[in-house]
């Protein structure tokens, strides 16, 4: 599903990126680095469901040490949400808005479920990030993060190799918590 920013969308402001959507495709727009993280998590139907469940309920983001605000309990498209992270006064706020969703089929055999949410002005990044878990014909489960992004501005250039090095953080931290939802951890 390719969609483009809309300016009019009830007075909201728009996506700041071009390529809208690509993370479903695992593609990146010219001159955005390309991050793809693909981990093992388990096996198993259960297993699956679990961290699919997780996943559309913004559990990765929570377990993660995010502070999670969101309009949309669960993951919809369009549903807008903001990430802080830091510590007191040196926290950023990242807003997103969800993209693309894969839902649970109510099928069992291979299949994913995840969404890909895209930057709004006053995140530090432009770009898309995406996670989706995925079971296979073997029953294999793996928890993929595609994303693709620039700085937002010369503040978070300047910083490049700290915000660099903070996204291979958090994406560790969500891989973590992926591993917590396949454990049936609370």
């Amino acid at each position: 599903m390719k969609r483009e920013p809309d300016a009019s969308r009830n007075g909201r402001s728009s996506l700041n990126y071009p390529g809208i959507g690509s993370t479903e495709h695992g593609q990146a727009p010219a001159g955005f680095p390309r991050l793809v993280s693909r981990t093992y998590l388990g096996d198993g139907l259960g297993l699956y469901r679990r961290v699919a469940a997780g996943i559309l309920g913004w559990e990765l983001q929570k377990r993660s040490g995010l502070r999670v605000s969101t309009d949309a309990a669960t993951v919809v498209p369009g549903a807008r949400v903001v990430s802080g992270f830091g510590v007191g006064p040196f926290r950023i706020n990242a807003p997103c808005e969800v993209v693309w969703v894969h839902r649970l089929a109510p099928i069992e055999g291979p299949q994913s479920a995840g969404f890909g949410y895209g930057t709004l002005p006053g995140h530090p990044e432009r770009g898309e990030e995406a996670f989706e878990v995925e079971i296979d014909a073997a029953g294999r489960v793996f928890l993929t993060i595609t994303a693709f992004s620039r700085h937002s501005n010369w503040f978070y250039t300047a910083g490049g190799l700290v915000a660099r090095a903070a996204q291979r953080h958090i994406t560790s931290r969500y891989i973590g918590s992926a591993h917590e939802l396949a454990a049936g951890e609370s």
